[in-house]
């Protein structure tokens, strides 16, 4: 297996281990990483025995450099990215996968145009507990599904400071919700609210959703709870299976109740070894930025309809 020299733009919390995983990987070299903290940049660059540069234009000059990890905020998105694929480089960027839809749809429009992978970070699909109950599902172990609900929540994260909770968290389990039932959510219904002086977009959101099948979802996020839960029930016709993303555990119950056994992965690594297996392969990446753009249109109609307190249609006007 060929190893691919790689390099990370924005090293705060993800980037940093967007870097870690990649020095660890034998099919990867991480050639270059990039911030504007002189202070973060130093720290990671001496750790990972690498290149840092404050201007990220000189990590994309690097001709060597096959893929680059975009971890920037998420306003900025569209143009490192956009700047990184006129360079001829293979980005794996983080969710969501930009701003705004118009920028979304750019970005994966000018990566096909020039042959290049564009795949978003939505790392939840890659827990393993996750890809269990996607099978369990599929084998029809509950049964047909009927429903599932969602609780992610926690204290307020300080570097978060360019979007809300919705953005943020609820994106996570929307986009679960479509690889478990491999169908996109037709109808959402959404309440948001904002609570804490130190956040300027909405701390917390409940959100309903109607799948094209009828299946319905609920989602609780906030940033408000002092303590760190990240679960997903998905109740079926002939049982039920919990999922807790933080263990990496699941139950089943009803009919077919049994105990599973789950090893334990980092979903992250396994996330950047399936990416950079695509581009060796020269496959479609397994979460692409058609993906991401389905999971920001999800996103950005349930925050339409708390704003005018109506269900929204997730394919109209958003």
């Amino acid at each position: 297996m060929r190893q691919i020299n790689v390099g990370v733009i924005g090293v705060g919390a993800m980037g940093y281990n967007h870097a870690r995983v990649y020095y660890r990987l034998k099919n990867a070299n991480l050639m270059a990483v990039s911030d504007i903290m002189k202070g973060t940049l130093q720290k990671v660059a001496n750790k990972y025995d690498t290149v840092g540069y404050v201007d990220y234009e000189n990590l994309l000059e690097i001709p060597e450099i096959e893929v680059v990890s975009v971890c920037v905020p998420t306003t900025h998105h569209y143009r490192v990215v956009m700047d990184a694929l006129e360079h001829d480089k293979h980005v794996l960027v983080e969710k969501p996968i930009a701003f705004t839809l118009e920028e979304a749809e750019e970005m994966v429009k000018t990566a096909r145009k020039r042959g290049l992978k564009l795949g978003t970070g939505h790392v939840e699909r890659f827990n393993p507990a996750v890809q269990k109950a996607r099978e369990l599902i599929e084998n029809d172990v509950i049964g047909d599904v009927v429903s599932a609900s969602a609780k992610r929540v926690g204290p307020f994260p300080p570097r978060i400071k360019d979007v809300g909770v919705t953005i943020d968290l609820a994106i996570h389990d929307l986009d679960v919700m479509h690889y478990l039932f491999s169908e996109p959510v037709a109808e959402v219904y959404a309440v948001m609210g904002s609570i804490l002086e130190k956040c300027e977009y909405e701390d917390h959101a409940e959100i309903m959703t109607k799948f094209k099948s009828g299946i319905t979802g609920i989602l609780e996020v906030n940033w408000l709870t002092p303590y760190k839960r990240r679960k997903l029930a998905i109740t079926g016709t002939d049982g039920i299976i919990n999922v807790d993303y933080i263990d990496q555990r699941l139950d089943v119950y009803g009919k077919f109740a049994q105990d599973v056994d789950i090893k334990h992965e980092e979903p992250l690594k396994n996330e950047i070894k399936s990416f950079l297996m695509s581009v060796i392969n020269d496959e479609e990446p397994e979460i692409t930025g058609e993906d991401g753009i389905y999971a920001l249109r999800t996103v950005l109609a349930a925050m339409k309809s708390a704003r005018d307190h109506r269900p929204v249609k997730v394919n109209g006007d958003i």
